[in-house]
């Protein structure tokens, strides 16, 4: 008899003990449909991490566009923030509408003690990061910028390469971004009418692809903010984008190396690819998957080595795991890693200046 009570209590400790080592399902709202990478957790597979439980989206032919698209119920869309709250609960939300929603989001979200992450750039401008900040640290939430780049292996293999001193001392960064432009790149309208907006983005392809380059700089900087921002822009497709530039060039200096970075709507071929040139080689972040390191011998001559590498290991290799990772206290972000919000917040003060300084024609100094 009481070894029959001894293996119930066993097995009732195994089961409490296996159910309160599950994984806690994370309640996410989605704030807007226009932004093309909306699919990713539209499309996403039920990992039993996050649960979608609301939308806000006022666009009903959008919203039933997608539904149609990816299966989810129009009952669970919403017209505002506070309704999508009230009625679902959210423990984090998603930001998928324009970048100047990014703060109406944090605004509806943070007294409420929901956390945040956004997809980047963080806002459309220093002003707005400000205020996103503020709000985020009074109400103790989680205010997280998505990039693609933060998921791929190569800028992480580059960075560890660059710490281990395998180029020597870092002299110049060039980060390239883009694609050929919306003539052939099939986006929906929503998403372009916004991201060609001046108030909406922010900008063009400065915006939209020079964060990529300014938030990469600062984690290999460690948070370093650059001396000065210089920038140029062009309209070089006025037909197809005609209030914002589609092409610019932006010089971060530091004091010890410079960044360029070269966001554009005007590649042939679409591209992500970072080079990290030092004292004594090169790191060639080819793309996502793939990265060369050349060792220089000489005046001209090199030594070449090729990396192909796996995905990153999870749940690093997703986003919304890793939104879930952080709140859950499983994962603690580095101080300035690319998704953090000390990050951002210089990423946004880099892209403000680059603005600026193209607007005037002149060199913008960064105050120390």
């Amino acid at each position: 008899m009481i070894q029959k009570i001894l293996l119930t209590i066993g097995i009732l400790l195994m089961t409490i003990t296996t159910w309160a080592n599950q994984p806690k399902t994370l309640r996410l709202g989605v704030a807007g449909l226009t932004h093309g990478h909306v699919g990713w957790i539209l499309g996403r597979k039920d990992l039993g991490d996050i649960k979608m439980v609301g939308i806000v989206e006022t666009n009903k032919e959008l919203a039933q566009r997608l539904s149609t698209q990816y299966g989810f119920s129009m009952d669970m869309v919403y017209d505002t923030m506070e309704e999508m709250i009230a009625a679902t609960k959210p423990e984090a939300v998603a930001a998928f509408g324009s970048v100047f929603d990014h703060l109406m989001v944090v605004e509806a979200c943070a007294p409420a003690g929901i956390h945040v992450m956004v997809e980047k750039p963080l806002a459309v401008n220093l002003e707005h990061a400000k205020k996103m900040k503020a709000l985020a640290q009074k109400h103790n939430i989680h205010l997280l910028t998505n990039y693609e780049t933060s998921w791929y292996p190569t800028n992480f293999k580059a960075r560890e390469l660059l710490q281990e001193g395998a180029i020597g001392n870092l002299r110049k960064v060039i980060v390239r971004d883009g694609h050929s432009g919306f003539k052939n790149v099939k986006i929906s309208d929503e998403f372009f009418q916004w991201l060609t907006d001046p108030v909406l983005n922010g900008g063009g392809a400065i915006m939209d692809f020079g964060c990529y380059g300014a938030n990469l700089m600062t984690w290999l900087q460690k948070g370093e903010r650059p001396n000065s921002v210089t920038a140029v822009t062009q309209q070089l497709q006025p037909e197809v984008n005609p209030k914002v530039d589609d092409d610019a060039t932006i010089i971060l200096k530091y004091d010890n190396a410079m960044a360029i970075l070269e966001p554009s709507w005007n590649w042939p071929i679409g591209r992500k690819d970072m080079e990290l040139y030092g004292t004594t080689g090169v790191v060639y972040a080819d793309n996502r998957n793939q990265l060369r390191v050349r060792k220089a011998e000489g005046y001209d001559g090199f030594s070449e080595e090729t990396f192909q590498l796996e995905e990153r290991p999870a749940p690093f290799n997703d986003p919304f795991a890793v939104l879930a990772a952080v709140i859950s206290g499983e994962v603690e972000l580095e101080k300035y890693d690319p998704y953090s919000l000390e990050n951002n917040m210089i990423t946004v003060e880099i892209l403000d200046s680059a603005l600026k300084s193209a607007k005037s024609k002149r060199t913008v100094l960064l105050k120390k």
